[in-house]
Formats: C-alpha cells, sequence, structure tokens
C-alpha cells in the first residue's frame, strides 16, 4: 500500500534493487534469501550490534530463570547474547521463551530451548509485534495469575531481554510491559547488548547517496536504522527516495523524516519478497 502515491511520478520506473539495513549477520542472511526468491540486493547495516562492556551481570540474572513464567527476547541478537552469558550447566526449567518472530524462534531453537516451550506468533501473522505476542500469550498469562492468587504464591514474573543504545537506553517499546503489569505479572528487564549506529566506509556512503536517487529501495524493520543513516550522511536527498517498511510505525516514522515515498510490506520472507518483486 503507497503512503504517498502523489511522490510516485518523481522515482524512476524500475527500482534497480533492495538496500538491506539490518545489522550485519541478519542482513546478509536476508539479502541471500531475498535474492533467492528473485529480489536484487545489497547490504547496507545502519544498526551494529555490540557486547555489554560488562557483561557478568547477565550471568547472576541467570540464576532465577527457573522462577520466571517466561523470559521474552525482543530479537535474535537478544537470544545470542542472553545465551552466550548462561553458566556452565545452568538450564531452565519449565520457564517459557517468548519470542516476536521466526527470526528470534529461530535463534532460541538452535540455542537449545526446548521447541515445547517457546511460545511466538504463527508464521501466518500479518505483523511480528508485541501485540501478535499478546494475542498467543495473554491467555498464558491470565491463568499463571490465577492460579498464584488462588493458591497465595507470589506474584509471577517475566523477564525481558532486550538491547540499550550506546548512551544505556533501552531499546524498544514498553507496550507489551504494560499489558503484562496490567494482568498482574512483575516484569524485569535485562539489557543483554548494545544497539548503536555504525561508521560507514567511503563505498558504503557512497552506496547510500546512489541508492537515494537511482531508483532503489531502502528496506527498513527498524526506525532507528533509518535515524542512523540520516546521522551519518545529513545531505541525503531523502525526498526523492524511495523506502520500504516492515511495520505501520516505522513507515509513519519515515514520512514525518521527509522520505519522499514508503511503501508497506509484510515481515515475512515469502511474502515479504512476492510484495516487493510486485514493486520492482
Amino acid at each position: 500500500m503507497a503512503l504517498a502515491p502523489s511522490a510516485a511520478s518523481s522515482f524512476s520506473a524500475t527500482a534497480r534493487r533492495v538496500i538491506v539495513t539490518r545489522p550485519q549477520r541478519e542482513a546478509r542472511a536476508w539479502a541471500d534469501a531475498l535474492q533467492a526468491r528473485g529480489v536484487p540486493c545489497e547490504t547496507l547495516p545502519l544498526i551494529e550490534i555490540a557486547a555489554l562492556p560488562e557483561p557478568s551481570a547477565l550471568a547472576d540474572m541467570w540464576q532465577d530463570v527457573p522462577s520466571h513464567l517466561a523470559v521474552m527476547f525482543v530479537s535474535a541478537n537478544a537470544v545470542r547474547y542472553w545465551m552466550d552469558a548462561r553458566p556452565e550447566a545452568l538450564a531452565w526449567g519449565d520457564c517459557r521463551a517468548w519470542s516476536t518472530g521466526p527470526g528470534t524462534q529461530a535463534a532460541l531453537l538452535e540455542a537449545g530451548w526446548p521447541e515445547a516451550l517457546i511460545d511466538s506468533p504463527p508464521e501466518t501473522s500479518a505483523q511480528f509485534d508485541s501485540e501478535a505476542l499478546w494475542a498467543v500469550v495473554s491467555g498464558q498469562v491470565k491463568e499463571a495469575v490465577d492460579l498464584a492468587i488462588a493458591d497465595s504464591k507470589i506474584q509471577p514474573s517475566v523477564l525481558v531481554v532486550r538491547g540499550a543504545d550506546a548512551q544505556g537506553q533501552l531499546a524498544g517499546r514498553d507496550w507489551l510491559a504494560l499489558q503484562l503489569e496490567n494482568a498482574g505479572l512483575r516484569v524485569l528487564q535485562a539489557v543483554a547488548y548494545v544497539r548503536q549506529a555504525p561508521v560507514l566506509t567511503p563505498p558504503q556512503c557512497a552506496l547510500a547517496h546512489q541508492a537515494t536517487q537511482d531508483g532503489s529501495w531502502y528496506l527498513f524493520s527498524s526506525s532507528e536504522a533509518a535515524q542512523h543513516l540520516l546521522q551519518m550522511c545529513p545531505d541525503l536527498p531523502i525526498g526523492q527516495a524511495r523506502a520500504l517498511a516492515t511495520h505501520p510505525r516505522i513507515a509513519q516514522r519515515l514520512l514525518a523524516a521527509g522520505w519522499g515515498r514508503v511503501e508497506i510490506v509484510p515481515a515475512g520472507l515469502e511474502s515479504q519478497a512476492e510484495s516487493i518483486k510486485s514493486l520492482l
């Protein structure tokens, strides 16, 4: 769905490629997967993922995992850095793992978390976000809270594992945390990694400038990536550029920042590839 159809006439009739802006590891894998489905891609990672300066606190937080109802992971990177901090031989007991999408779910399975203890939106979901996850786990939450009240047990808890920006501020939305607290759960937060702006090389800066003017489409799964792009290349003519957003919230932020044309595409790989090919 075009959000700025009136701007369409200012663009080339054919988009040459899609610029994948995810962090390096995810960008390469996603670009390869899209190309295998007929979508020409290049990568321009606009979020850098880094380890915490002092990760020992994560190991301490692992001790309480078996007592939580669930650990909610905001991304595959949250899974990787959290699992890297796991003390040897310490297991998760019956604690469930929550994820908002298939990439995070795959990372959990790769890390060895039992599939029967993982909750995630189905692959057919229109969006992979907190709202989609809440639809899956809300019944589970109510049951746990009701049981704790009936048996006079301690208030159930959920640990949210996420990233922080370079200043230590938590990255991501608090919507799910508010739903959990309103439902009667105690919500704890763990910062597992740092999200920061990368340093672009001269060839990457040249790609950024060319892609805003040659009919290419930037693919954003995070509005933070778009912010980093403008921080590093403030003179980009984004008013004549094309962007693909994997969520309506991202699309609205891109439009507010001045992108000339923004299209919403599905978050899932197969449907996203088909949607993009219809635009090329």
